[in-house]
């Protein structure tokens, strides 16, 4: 027989060796930090620019960051900070460094998304979040998933649920219960509207007094912020289904869409969104929020009749939405009925010499069309040891392993990164000024 008490010694025990295994990933503080990037990596696979035009480029100007020089003078390698100072001040070409982003315009959203668990969601959210980072955005990734994958692979494992995405939705429903209890008469009957009561217990929590930025956390990568989860936040389903029953007109799945709102909108370029396994309450916000919706999958044919049925899922709760709620209702940015400026579908795991991976893309590929992504992410042993040791590929160091592995594992990503970036960039121009 095995009660609570069981579990909780068993958790304890995992903690333990999770400390042991945070030791040998991060510095021996349990903190996670960048490694420095190579002039080879930084002038070929960042700047995409000759190795011999990059060390002329330094040479002629003093004043650029020089990095840290190898004990042999071989080779220097660089902060993030300096990648991003010399983006800035360098021109090749007469072509500037920097990544296309349109002026007057808020960043792009994109939720990454499937209830298949394993589809490979907080993978991709962390290779495309380091990839942009290494591109020159600033990235505000959004943990929506309890398991808190994400979350840890950036280096934040202490975090208290009032400043995970159950804090915003907490804090949402103190503040839109107020603006409705403010509200003089009912948009139809002209009559008064009766008073919400919200009890102490959620109120005297002063949620409703925290500011945007108390959610927003630094992580090892200066250009990457995050909203992280953790496993406490795994109640958040149940709290928010107490919630509309405290508030029935709260439009709920519009709460993190009102937080971005407030986020100003050159705070960031790219702002990614890794859902929970579920179609819930926080996945239905990340959706909601978002302006492009990817969607990985394995390639076996389980997991493309899951993908199946999280799009059929999906689209009657997007119905139910559509039809349940006053399009007039305060839902921020993102108007009703929910329209996406893009959608993809991204193939992971992939086997290029595995003959049921080719022959699932063809099927994929027969019935997404365009709507599939053309570069899936491979599986290789780097991306494997990636996971292992909760670091992306961009941060592990290729002198621990043959250049050849890293180079391929890298290259996958930088592939399916590429096609994401573009798709981001067209839905930028789809997107209307102040949106």
């Amino acid at each position: 027989m095995y009660t609570h008490e069981d579990l909780s010694e068993l958790q304890n025990r995992s903690l333990k060796l999770q400390g042991w295994i945070r030791q040998q990933t991060f510095s021996p503080e349990m903190e996670k930090t960048l490694r420095r990037f190579s002039s080879w990596e930084v002038a070929e696979l960042i700047f995409r620019i000759n190795q011999s035009t990059f060390r002329g480029k330094l040479a002629a100007d003093p004043s650029l960051p020089a990095g840290e020089v190898e004990p042999d003078g071989r080779q220097r390698w660089f902060s993030l900070e300096e990648v991003n100072e010399l983006r800035r001040r360098l021109r090749v070409n007469k072509r500037s460094l920097m990544p296309p982003r349109p002026a007057g315009k808020r960043a792009v959203r994109a939720a990454i998304a499937n209830f298949k668990g394993g589809a490979g969601k907080s993978t991709v959210a962390l290779h495309f979040a380091h990839a942009a980072a290494l591109d020159g955005y600033r990235v505000l990734v959004v943990d929506f998933d309890p398991q808190a994958t994400l979350s840890h692979s950036m280096g934040l494992t202490d975090v208290a649920e009032d400043h995970t995405v159950w804090g915003i939705m907490a804090r949402d429903l103190i503040r839109e219960t107020e603006r409705m209890n403010r509200g003089p008469v009912g948009a139809e009957s002209g009559a008064a509207l009766p008073r919400r009561h919200l009890p102490s217990a959620i109120t005297e929590l002063g949620l409703g007094e925290l500011r945007i930025t108390d959610f927003i956390k630094p992580t090892s990568w200066p250009t990457i912020d995050a909203i992280p989860s953790c496993a406490n936040a795994a109640f958040v389903e149940f709290a928010s289904a107490q919630y509309r029953h405290l508030n029935p007109d709260w439009s709920f799945f519009a709460a993190v869409s009102r937080y971005l709102d407030q986020i100003p909108d050159d705070s960031y370029d790219m702002i990614l969104f890794d859902c929970p396994p579920a179609i819930g309450y926080q996945s239905m916000n990340a959706v909601f929020a978002a302006d492009v919706l990817y969607i990985p999958s394995g390639p076996g044919y389980w997991e493309y009749d899951s993908t199946t049925s999280f799009i059929g899922q999906l689209s009657e709760a997007l119905e139910d939405l559509a039809h349940g709620f006053d399009a007039e209702l305060p839902t921020g940015k993102i108007k009703l009925p929910k329209a996406f400026l893009d959608l993809r579908f991204l193939i992971t795991r992939f086997e290029p010499g595995n003959e049921l991976h080719r022959a699932m893309q063809e099927a994929f590929a027969k019935v997404f069309g365009e709507n599939l992504a053309q570069h899936p992410v491979e599986m290789t042993r780097a991306v494997e040891q990636s996971g292992r040791f909760l670091s992306s590929v961009y941060e592990m160091d290729y002198r621990e392993m043959t250049r050849e592995t890293w180079r391929r594992a890298r290259s996958t990503f930088d592939q399916a990164y590429e096609e994401f970036r573009d798709v981001l960039i067209g839905a930028w121009d789809k997107m209307e000024a102040g949106e």
